[in-house]
């Protein structure tokens, strides 16, 4: 079921939802940690394996992490450093499991670098092919993440 379909399905229900604002309580207020969910960082971790420059297994974290820094505004000059977060790199590792063990990447171990599959290729696809926010915003951790290849690349070349 998508948005729409739900909505209107609430709508046409009838069920209304009733909300004392006399006890708002800290503990259900968003924080960082609802940033760092599994299908977002499976999707964008998808998203780097599709890219030309395959990162190598154990650079995910980080660089999911300063990707997300990269690309959205909330985190630019934060002093949180996503791409340094502990929290993120656990979470980016049960996502790398559960990519794997549902066949859409591969971990060849001559390489240490991450393969996208067909089927992965076909998720990922389907995610920026549609016109929504998400696809908004996985384009732009893309270019992010291209930015931060070459950026790395220069630094390299400098050296």
């Amino acid at each position: 079921m998508n948005f729409d379909k739900f909505f209107e399905s609430i709508s046409e229900s009838g069920a209304e939802l009733h909300f004392d604002k006399s006890e708002t309580n800290k503990s259900h207020f968003l924080n960082n940690e609802a940033l760092f969910q599994l299908p977002l960082i499976s999707l964008i971790i998808l998203l780097l394996a599709k890219d030309r420059r395959k990162p190598r297994v154990s650079e995910i974290g980080q660089l999911v992490g300063e990707s997300i820094e990269a690309s959205m505004s909330g985190f630019k000059g934060s002093a949180q450093h996503v791409g340094w977060s502990a929290n993120l790199r656990v979470r980016t590792v049960k996502a790398i499991s559960f990519l794997e063990y549902s066949l859409l990447i591969e971990i060849p171990n001559n390489k240490g670098k991450i393969k996208i599959t067909e089927l992965g290729k076909r998720v990922i696809n389907r995610a920026l092919d549609q016109e929504d926010t998400l696809s908004y915003n996985l384009a732009e951790i893309s270019t992010a993440y291209r930015n931060l290849c070459v950026s790395k690349q220069l630094d390299m070349e400098l050296e």
